[in-house]
């Protein structure tokens, strides 16, 4: 395949020119034109790296598409890799979250481990669009957490885990009220609902959450699993973060936490949806503030699959960075930070994982996904 006149954006630059694929990989990443016959004329639209995600939630809108509706999980996975593939992302670590827990998304073992099965499935037959690999959130105040943890440790695709504690009064949820709120986004409780939940969860978070925290990550330094923490708030949960290996802060809900992971050397990943809208739907941090102070090193689309192309232009716009530092947060940081070194840039040598993107005003369109040299979508 032979590409020409594309707006190319690699690790340090923005240039118009050719881009040659052989076997699946980059080739030549040339300046100016060509005159073979056999080139795709690109017509001045942007050819970027692949999109990498390392943290989507967005199985879980099609497995739960309306409350106390749950969908087939094959079917659930089938739109949830079109979507991702169709925003430009090629490489998507589906965020698993693993330990029951009712009232935080969709932490049945039933339904965690059928997503387990069919990732596998899929990916052996040859299904799916992006390349798929396992991220297991793991729920440390929950008591099942670690049981299965250890019946899906052994998954192929395995390649991430994090720690969070979602509970009321902790990190992300420090303040309850804050809490209740977006719980009764689907009906109101009365204030001995509320109280009796949150003595539950309080419970659990004082019978589990560290026992089940040190288990986990000493399980994946026994595996090989890089580990993230989730939703640092205090320079202690940081120094904690530090003090394990960890080597990811996601979703830092406070600038000192950002700042004190930075200083640690750990990568910190926000929230595209944040940039875009303007500020976290919690009321923590803003990314865009983040950005601002040099403290983001990687996005994630989270809840929503285009969210992650959008950030990376409205950094230029909003953030002042160039295009290439912030197409990076997107591509060759998160590569870098999962281990993945055969894709993430526009480099010969590399996987020919890219994507076409036009402008229709400020808003980047994907117009055409490919996945090591073949289009996708």
């Amino acid at each position: 395949m032979l590409i020409k006149n594309a707006r190319i954006v690699t690790r340090d630059e923005v240039f118009t020119g050719t881009l040659r694929i052989e076997d699946g990989a980059i080739r030549d990443v040339e300046r100016g034109s060509t005159s073979a016959r056999e080139a795709e004329d690109w017509n001045g639209d942007y050819l970027l790296p692949g999109l990498i995600e390392l943290h989507t939630d967005n199985l879980e809108k099609h497995l739960a598409p309306r409350p106390g509706v749950f969908w087939n999980t094959d079917a659930a996975f089938v739109i949830h890799d079109a979507q991702v593939a169709a925003a430009g992302i090629t490489t998507v670590f589906d965020a698993l979250a693993i330990g029951s827990r009712a009232t935080v998304g969709i932490r049945g073992r039933d339904i965690q481990t059928k997503c387990a099965e069919a990732l596998e499935r899929f990916s052996v037959r040859g299904l799916l669009r992006a390349e798929h690999f396992l991220h297991l959130r793991c729920e440390i105040a929950t008591a099942d957490v670690v049981e299965v943890f250890d019946s899906l440790c052994g998954h192929p695709l395995l390649r991430l885990a994090s720690v969070m504690d979602h509970t009321p009064g902790q990190r992300q949820w420090h303040d309850r009220d804050q809490w209740r709120r977006f719980q009764e986004r689907h009906g109101k409780w009365t204030d001995e609902q509320a109280s009796m939940m949150l003595t539950e969860l309080e419970s659990e978070q004082q019978r589990f959450a560290d026992a089940h925290r040190r288990e986990i990550v000493a399980r994946c330094a026994t595996l090989g699993v890089p580990v993230a923490s989730h939703d640092d708030t205090l320079v202690e949960h940081v120094e904690q973060a530090a003090a394990e290996g960890i080597v990811l802060a996601e979703f830092p809900t406070t600038r000192v936490a950002a700042e004190a992971a930075h200083a640690h050397g750990i990568s910190t990943v926000m929230g595209a949806p944040n940039i875009v809208r303007g500020g976290s739907h919690s009321g923590n941090v803003s990314a865009l503030d983040l950005a601002q102070a040099g403290l983001l090193d990687i996005l994630s689309s989270d809840y929503v699959p285009s969210s992650l192309l959008t950030a990376a232009f409205e950094l230029v716009d909003k953030a002042g960075w160039s295009l290439p530092r912030a197409v990076a947060t997107v591509s060759a940081e998160p590569a870098r930070t999962a281990g993945l070194h055969d894709r993430g840039a526009i480099v010969p040598g590399l996987r020919a994982d890219f994507v076409r993107v036009t402008m229709l005003d400020a808003l980047p369109v994907p117009r055409a996904t490919y996945r090591a040299g073949l289009r996708i979508v």
